[in-house]
């Protein structure tokens, strides 16, 4: 099969020719323009997805308006409100497109009552999952062990041309700071 989704799944999760098939029938692709939503916050979803292209972050806005932006997910990362959609109950956060993206969509519920009978999904789902927490835990791990330059590092590392694809206060809010503190950073930078 020369498909890359199937090859990432098979080679991150060990997903088969039969479960990918399972998969295929249970979702959709779905292209988004940028600042396209999944998901509003404060409502409630059925759906998660698996980024193909392009660049989608999970945001909340306070009650003075600032946003405060949770994550910001690469392609052949898993993006969803996962715990809305655990506890249904509505989402804290918005899922957003940052750039035109196509993300490949589940409905959540019919995922799971695979999952109840058929093993190889499950496992899939649990291996999802731990993956899900991993990559919580180490943005946990850098929030409090790297100051904000390093985390700037950290994330143009990751994606290369971030300053050429999406607003300065967004990468401020992923990075917890002010965009007055990033320029100060970047201009640091293009000094040394």
């Amino acid at each position: 099969m020369d498909d890359p989704n199937y090859d990432f799944l098979k080679s991150k999760f060990h997903v088969d020719e039969t479960t990918y098939a399972i998969l295929q029938d249970l979702g959709k692709i779905k292209k988004l323009k940028a600042g396209e939503s999944i998901v509003e916050q404060g409502s409630k979803t059925s759906k998660v997805a698996l980024v193909l292209t392009g660049l989608m972050r999970a945001y909340s806005t306070l009650e003075s308006g600032k946003e405060i932006t949770k994550n910001i997910f690469t392609p052949l990362n898993f993006i969803g409100a996962f715990s809305s959609l655990i506890k249904n109950k509505p989402s804290l956060f918005c899922y957003e497109a940052l750039v035109d993206s196509v993300i490949f969509e589940i409905d959540f519920q019919e995922f799971n009552e695979v999952t109840k009978t058929n093993v190889k999904v499950s496992n899939l789902y649990n291996r999802i999952m731990e993956e899900v927490f991993t990559i919580y835990e180490l943005k946990q791990l850098e929030e409090m062990a790297l100051n904000a330059t390093e985390r700037y590092l950290k994330l143009i590392e990751r994606i290369p041309n971030i300053e050429k694809l999406i607003p300065q206060y967004q990468i401020a809010s992923y990075l917890n700071i002010s965009p007055v503190q990033l320029s100060r950073i970047r201009k640091t930078l293009k000094t040394d």
